[in-house]
């Protein structure tokens, strides 16, 4: 049987970077002889009605054998789910990549090595009194510095170093009525992680990163790269962690334990492959076309 796929991206964020992502999995999967079709998210709208659910715009009139999703739309992977179809990664894998609080819930509860992390109770409007003395217990637990770490957010972008408890102050006023977390600075990784791609039950490729000039070391905030040689038991933990939202393939960024022990930074359901082919020379996106076919036939 000759397999059709979609691959799914959003259209309306700047730039090429996740259209690069969708070609490169296209590439793969024609090397394989599977015809596949980019879309946009916004060409693929759900229609819901008494009596059906179904699909408006391009393609709905053949549908695939699987989707590859690499968007965070979970009511359009939903939507594609509730039509029969399989989805890469699911709609529940990718909600919970997505929230930060709900993958680390996942994660403590299997028992993986997670930075201390208080969750931040859930204001739905900004208050004019500030409740710093809210936090006074998790500021004895945890103690400064600390990270500040938004539920959504991507690229490091919603990560914060807090120096002070006028600090944090300042930035949970900044932050009412989104939530967040504080959490433990593990100071030995300062600059510094390791990503682990995994897909299905191994770890693909991996490298390290390292940044000069910032706690984060993600390239897209000027980390370097280098390709890294993981040991069985970072490899066991990045498995380990996928597995535990139920990922088919995602990055497992790693820290760097005070005694060198790996610590869950965050996983990422839709981590880009460029990067990593750029590195260290794997093409990740052949190992998921590969395990894409042996899952659905």
């Amino acid at each position: 049987m000759k397999l059709n796929g979609w691959i799914i991206y959003n259209g309306y964020l700047p730039g090429n970077k996740f259209l690069d992502f969708a070609e490169w999995i296209q590439q793969a999967a024609a090397k394989q002889r599977i015809d596949t079709n980019i879309y946009k998210n916004n060409e693929l709208l759900g229609l819901l009605t008494s009596g059906s659910v179904n699909l408006l715009g391009t393609g709905r009139d053949r549908l695939p054998d699987f989707v590859v999703f690499a968007d965070k739309d979970t009511y359009l992977a939903k939507q594609l789910e509730l039509l029969g179809i399989r989805v890469f990664n699911s709609s529940e894998t990718i909600a919970l990549s997505d929230d930060k609080i709900a993958s680390y819930q996942s994660l403590a509860l299997n028992h993986l090595p997670v930075p201390k992390t208080v969750i931040a109770p859930k204001s739905f409007h900004k208050t004019t009194k500030n409740p710093i003395d809210d936090y006074q217990e998790a500021i004895n637990i945890l103690g400064f510095p600390m990270i500040v770490k938004e539920a959504f957010g991507s690229f490091g972008e919603q990560v914060h170093l807090v120096d002070t408890r006028d600090e944090l102050a300042e930035k949970i006023r900044q932050l009412q009525s989104r939530p967040f977390m504080v959490q433990e600075f593990i100071s030995s990784s300062y600059g510094k992680d390791i990503r682990l791609h995994v897909v299905g039950d191994e770890v693909v490729a991996a490298m390290s990163r390292h940044s000069e000039n910032d706690f984060r070391a993600n390239v897209t905030a000027g980390g370097k790269m280098q390709a890294y040689h993981p040991s069985s038991g970072e490899k066991r933990i990045a498995v380990t962690a996928a597995k535990a939202i139920g990922a088919d393939f995602a990055g497992v960024d790693l820290l760097i334990g005070s005694d060198n022990s790996p610590i869950i930074c965050e996983i990422n359901s839709n981590a880009h492959i460029r990067n990593m082919f750029d590195c260290t020379g794997i093409n990740v996106a052949d190992f998921i076309i590969d395990y894409i076919k042996n899952e659905i036939q």
